[in-house]
């Protein structure tokens, strides 16, 4: 349980500082994300919702959500590539007049490491998964530069926890390029207030490496909090090793 960082009593002390605060999240689905949302919608924030999943455990997560959030707007446009994510952040930074927090999250599931056959296959990979966050992470930055939000994005790239050396480098390549997109976007914007952060996966799958990360989604929706509060202000260009986020 990652709790060397972040404390348990996160949700209690940020709850009045955190309401009606405007969130968006991206990347959720009816089984992923969904505690991450509840986190914020419970504190009576206000929400912009990405998903490409209908499914009926999604529309019951959605009416969940709306019971508690101040507000919430769902949207289902395709962020696929750059340039989709660059327009659907456009509008989601304008839904309340600006963002304060933005979660976009991405996965790298089993099917897709097991028909990577060389390095090129796996650099088309990362780089697809990390284009749209990456503009997602621009767009929204700008947005809260322009209204002087001192806002803060956190960018989660999810994948099985690694069970062989192949899956781990995997792993390792992608945690490398998601730190070097945060270290980038953290100084780009650093003096303006805005707090870029990342999860990506652990690299070990022998137990060879030990130390505090994230282990569920729990985990992260509690990290997400203390970034999004006033305690996590001092943290921006931080990547959190997180294990076995394939949910």
């Amino acid at each position: 349980m990652y709790m060397d960082r972040v404390g348990a009593s996160v949700e209690s002390e940020v709850s009045s500082e955190l309401e009606r605060a405007r969130i968006l999240i991206t990347g959720l689905t009816g089984v992923a994300g969904v505690d991450v949302a509840r986190a914020f919608a419970d504190l009576k924030a206000r929400l912009v919702v990405h998903t490409t999943d209908l499914s009926p455990e999604l529309v019951e997560l959605a009416a969940l959500l709306s019971q508690s959030a101040s507000e919430i707007r769902l949207h289902t446009l395709d962020i696929s590539t750059a340039d989709c994510a660059a327009k659907f952040a456009q509008t989601s930074a304008q839904a309340y007049g600006g963002l304060d927090v933005a979660i976009n999250m991405a996965t790298i599931s089993s099917a897709e490491i097991q028909a990577i056959r060389g390095e090129g296959d796996l650099e088309a990979l990362v780089s697809a998964k990390l284009a749209p966050l990456a503009q997602l992470t621009r767009v929204v930055a700008n947005r809260m530069n322009l209204v002087l939000s001192e806002g803060m994005v956190l960018n989660v790239l999810k994948m099985p926890e690694p069970k062989d050396r192949r899956s781990a480098a995997v792993a390792g390549f992608a945690r490398t390029a998601l730190a070097a997109m945060i270290a980038n976007e953290a100084r780009e914007w650093a003096g303006k207030g805005i707090r870029i952060n990342g999860v990506g996966p652990r690299a070990f799958y022998d137990g060879s490496r030990t130390g505090a990360y994230l282990t569920n989604e729990p985990d992260v929706a509690t990290l997400a909090l203390h970034l999004a509060s006033r305690r996590g202000r001092s943290l921006s260009g931080h990547v959190f090793d997180a294990g076995g986020l394939d949910f």
